[in-house]
């Protein structure tokens, strides 16, 4: 996706947090984040937000930590949520195409690595906050999107030597969005992972569904039994069990 389109949905994703947080209410808890409630999932994305903004706006090129979380709750809480969420859409709309800052990856566009982890750092964390209100169902994401955020999970995330999904004997996982025709061929192995958009060759496991369904299923926000699971199915729960990306 082009990073202005990546700015314009982490604008509407943040908004609609906000919004599903709101009608959850603090207290309530987040079914994919144990021992979360929603206040907890305000302050650590709304600091993840502030911590984005300071590399875009001060160029920072080495890591700088964060600010921390407040000690804030209810409507305050929302409020400065949203506050730090428009600063940094604010941030990334007036930052020039050729930004330097770190990025935690190497890539050619540090502007448009943070445009697409926030955009998605966000829409993951939306479908926590709607899984927080009462009897209502999460929503999902656009086909086009959700592609974008599975490539960033496969190809950029789990390449890192912070890594989990290994298998002590190389083995393919495989993952087909079947309304898009994008597929991804992951090689698993005692190393980090390497996944390229390909499916030649033979899989020992495939994963297959709508974009939609597997982004949220890959990030661990819907059961394995929101997709088509075939062949060695360990390798999926293998997934599930070790994928999980965690504030470090």
């Amino acid at each position: 996706m082009k990073t202005a389109e990546l700015i314009n949905s982490l604008d509407g994703e943040g908004r609609l947090l906000a919004r599903a947080a709101a009608e959850a209410g603090p207290e309530a808890e987040v079914p994919a984040c144990p021992g979360w409630r929603v206040r907890d999932l305000l302050r650590h994305t709304g600091m993840v937000h502030r911590w984005a903004t300071a590399f875009v706006v001060e160029g920072y090129t080495t890591f700088h930590p964060g600010g921390g979380e407040p000690d804030l709750d209810g409507d305050a809480l929302v409020d400065w949520f949203g506050e730090g969420h428009a600063s940094l859409v604010a941030a990334l709309t007036a930052a020039p195409a050729d930004l330097t800052c770190w990025t935690f990856v190497p890539v050619p566009s540090p502007l448009g690595f943070w445009a697409r982890r926030q955009a998605h750092e966000t829409a993951v964390h939306r479908l926590d906050a709607e899984s927080a209100r009462p009897e209502r169902e999460p929503g999902t994401v656009g086909p086009e999107f959700a592609v974008d955020g599975i490539d960033e999970l496969l190809r950029m995330f789990h390449t890192r030597p912070k890594s989990w999904v290994r298998t002590n004997e190389p083995k393919t996982l495989r993952v087909r969005a079947t309304d898009t025709g994008d597929v991804w061929t992951a090689r698993l192995s005692a190393e980090p992972m390497r996944t390229d958009r390909t499916d030649i060759g033979s899989a020992d496991c495939e994963v297959s569904g709508s974009a939609g369904l597997l982004y949220a299923t890959l990030w661990n926000r819907r059961p394995l039994s929101a997709v088509s699971v075939t062949g060695d199915s360990t390798l999926a729960r293998l997934w599930r069990d070790n994928s999980g990306i965690t504030w470090s």
